[in-house]
Formats: structure tokens, C-alpha cells, sequence
């Protein structure tokens, strides 16, 4: 998958790292998005609307995990900071908080609860990005990056397959303790899996385990956005997460309101169109990233830019399909092209920056994505999905993913304009 910087022990070590931090990240979105699939159980059981269904799938999680996600990189980017404990204490957070979940009585309570699954999940994705950064080579980091990241997809699949099943048989209370209580006993056991390349001479030319001083909070995002091709990434990585967040709710809901299935037909038919494909799709886009940004580093972006542009009218299709597995064998290959982006965004953002500002860029990247993405998507599907309801009944729903489906060649074009501008940035700040 990737290599480390010396021989061969730190590169079994880098693989061990990267396996458990796939687990971690896997158990990050399974317990972020099992919402997703549990929606209309919980809106049926505490008498909710869809607006405060999207409120709770997004800025209640989204508002506190993008703002804490900035300062708990600061944290991480220190050369002091064990970046191994801050991920093991992070999950323990959100873990807890996922299984407290299941103990909601109302909206607030649910709300309160998926507020702390934001916390905790704040403190894991800038410190892993930061972690792997640290010991893979420039050229191999879309692919070491894009394995992480199908710990997005292979979250999803799981939620949906696990959150409809549990839910047929128990309910979704017990769906939403289930899935939080592994986090609890890894949380453990992290520290025993790894250690922190800082502390364990595994990064090539540092210096001293002390490292650079931190770079001032001013200095640090003046850096960050003062790389042209960073912004345009941010706002097309923003996009498209506001889509991919709306889009991955409110299909779900759609299959069962408009073609009548039970959230385990739903959680088996989602984890082929939304897991299985989206695991190939981050998969794809990392090594085409690698593959043809080694000749042209322009073409590290090509797959996001044109994959989201041909993506947008098969998805619209596929939202329109009045057969069930029609819809679905439309809705997969706009899957697997929508979910390539991961791995060749967060692979430019790591080389547009100097190591000791990596993890707040990530955090950055992460910040716009949460926040406009997370925190705005299923909230402004779910409202204007209300507000078309009077005229379109149960097809609200359906009415809103297709407008949605042409928006895609927002992000294309952002991930194109972006590319143009790397052969000249990308890895300047060494």
C-alpha cells in the first residue's frame, strides 16, 4: 500500500498503522452515519419532522466536530502531543456518546447526544491524516490517504446493513448501542497497537523529539490559505460533501417512502449502491491519483473533476427510476465516481502545506466539509423536503434529490480549476 521511510520494520509498522487506523475510522462513520439508515424509525417514534431529522444527521453533529476540529489539530501538530492517546481518548468520546444515543427520549436528547459523538469524532481524522503523512513517501500518499478513507464507505456499508437488521429485529435503540460499544474496548487497546512515529525515530530527518517550534495560530492559516490551488479544493471538497451527506440521508428515505421497503431491504440494497461502491470508488481514485499524478500532477485531481461531471445526469436517472433495483444499479456508478475524490483532496492539502501545519490543514478541509457539508446538507434537504410537501406528498423527497443530482458539476468544476494549479504548488513547502 505504501511505503515507510527505512527498511522493513517501520514498514510492517506503517502497515499495522494504517490497518488499525482503517478500523478506527470505519468505526468513526458507522457510528456517525447509522442515522442515515435509522431515520424514519427514530422520526416515527419521537414524533419528528423532517427538518429536525436533518438537524439531527447534521449540525447537531456537524456544528461542534468542525469547530473543535481546528484547535484539536493545533493540539496535534505539536511535536510534544502523542497523537496515538488523542485518537484512543477521542473514541472512547464518541463511542460512549454513540450508545448513550439509544437512551434518547426526545429530540433534544438525541440532540445532546449526537453533539457529543461530534466532540469525540473531532480528535480523529486531522491526527490520523497527520499520522500517516509523517511516514509515506510524497508520491504513494493518495494511496495511503485514499485506504483510510475507505473507512468512509466500508462505515456506511456496515451502518446500513447492521442499523436495518438490528432495527427489523430490535429496534433502533439497540442498533445504536450495538454499534457504539466496540469503540469502547479499541479505545483500550489503541495504544497497545501502536506507537507515535514521534517518539519512536520512525520520521525521517527530524531532528530531535522536541521538533520545530509550533508555528502561531495567525501565521498557520495565513500559510494554509495562501495556496490557491488549497482554496479551490476547499470549496469543491465543501460542495461535494454537502451533497454526498444530503444525497446519502435522503436516498435511503427515499426508497422507503417512495418504493415501500423496510429499513433491512433498504440497509442490503444501500450497502451495494452507497458502501460497496463507494469502498471501490475511494480505492479507485487513490491509485488513479498515484498512477497518473506521477507523470503530470495535474491528473491527481482528472478522476474527481470529470468523474462528478458524468456522475450528475446517470444519478439523476437513477432518482427517477420507478423500479426499485432500477433505481439502484443507476445510483452505483454515480457512487463509485462521487467517492473518488477523497484520497487525491486530502493527499494535495498534506502536500501544500509544511509537515508541521499538515494536521490543521486537514483540519481546515475537514472544518468546510462538516460544516457546509454535514452541517447544511441533510438539514437543508430535510427542510426543503418539508416545504415541497404540499405539493408533492411522499415525492418531496424525490423532487429534491433531483435537483440535487445536477448540482454535481458544482465540485467538477472546483476540482478542475484546482488541478491546474498544481504542478506549480504541490509539495513546495517540502
Amino acid at each position: 500500500m505504501a511505503e515507510a521511510t527505512a527498511g522493513p520494520k517501520p514498514v510492517n509498522s506503517l502497515r499495522v498503522t494504517l490497518w488499525v487506523l482503517l478500523i478506527v475510522y470505519i468505526l468513526n462513520f458507522l457510528d456517525r452515519q447509522i442515522l442515515n439508515i435509522l431515520a424514519e424509525p427514530i422520526k416515527d417514534e419521537l414524533g419528528l419532522s423532517d427538518t429536525q431529522l436533518g438537524l439531527l444527521a447534521g449540525p447537531a453533529f456537524a456544528v461542534f466536530y468542525a469547530v473543535l476540529g481546528i484547535p484539536i489539530a493545533r493540539y496535534a501538530d505539536r511535536a510534544s502531543t502523542n497523537r496515538i492517546s488523542l485518537i484512543s481518548v477521542s473514541l472512547a468520546i464518541w463511542s460512549g456518546m454513540t450508545v448513550l444515543c439509544g437512551f434518547a427520549q426526545n429530540f433534544w436528547q438525541m440532540a445532546l447526544a449526537r453533539i457529543g459523538v461530534g466532540v469525540g469524532e473531532a480528535g480523529c481524522t486531522p491526527s490520523a491524516h497527520s499520522l500517516i503523512s509523517d511516514a509515506v513517501a510524497p508520491e504513494k500518499r493518495a494511496s495511503a490517504i485514499a485506504f483510510y478513507g475507505m473507512g468512509v464507505p466500508i462505515g456506511t456499508l456496515l451502518g446500513l446493513v447492521i442499523g436495518g437488521v438490528v432495527n427489523d429485529i430490535w429496534g433502533w435503540r439497540v442498533a445504536l448501542m450495538l454499534v457504539g460499544a466496540p469503540g469502547l474496548l479499541l479505545a483500550v487497546l489503541l495504544p497497545l497497537l501502536l506507537r507515535e512515529p514521534r517518539r519512536s525515530g520512525l520520521i525521517k530527518g527530524q531532528a530531535s523529539p522536541a521538533g520545530p517550534a509550533q508555528v502561531p495560530v495567525r501565521e498557520a492559516v495565513a500559510e494554509v490559505f495562501a495556496s490557491r490551488a488549497y482554496v479551490l479544493l476547499l470549496v469543491a471538497a465543501s460542495f461535494a460533501a454537502f451533497l454526498s451527506y444530503g444525497k446519502g440521508l435522503w436516498t435511503l428515505s427515499l426508497f422507503i417512502r417512495s418504493h415501500g421497503m423496510t429499513t433491512t431491504e433498504v440497509g442490503l440494497i444501500g450497502s451495494v449502491t452507497l458502501g460497496i461502491a463507494g469502498v471501490f470508488g475511494t480505492w479507485l481514485g487513490g491509485w488513479a491519483a498515484d498512477r497518473f499524478g506521477a507523470t503530470n500532477r495535474r491528473h491527481i485531481l482528472t478522476l474527481p473533476a470529470v468523474g462528478m461531471a458524468v456522475a450528475a445526469p446517470i444519478q439523476f436517472l437513477g432518482y427517477g427510476a420507478p423500479i426499485w433495483w432500477v433505481a439502484g444499479l443507476l445510483i452505483l456508478v454515480p457512487t463509485i465516481l462521487n467517492a473518488a475524490y477523497y484520497g487525491p483532496a486530502y493527499a494535495c492539502v498534506q502536500g501544500l502545506v509544511r509537515k508541521e501545519l499538515r494536521a490543521v490543514a486537514a483540519s481546515v478541509m475537514l472544518f468546510g466539509q462538516n460544516l457546509i457539508g454535514l452541517g447544511l446538507g441533510p438539514f437543508v434537504f430535510g427542510a426543503l423536503s418539508d416545504w415541497l410537501q404540499p405539493m408533492a406528498g411522499t415525492d418531496s423527497v424525490r423532487w429534491v434529490l433531483f435537483g440535487a443530482a445536477w448540482l454535481g458539476f458544482i465540485p467538477a468544476f472546483f476540482f478542475w480549476r484546482a488541478s491546474l494549479r498544481l504542478n506549480d504548488e504541490l509539495d513546495k513547502k517540502g
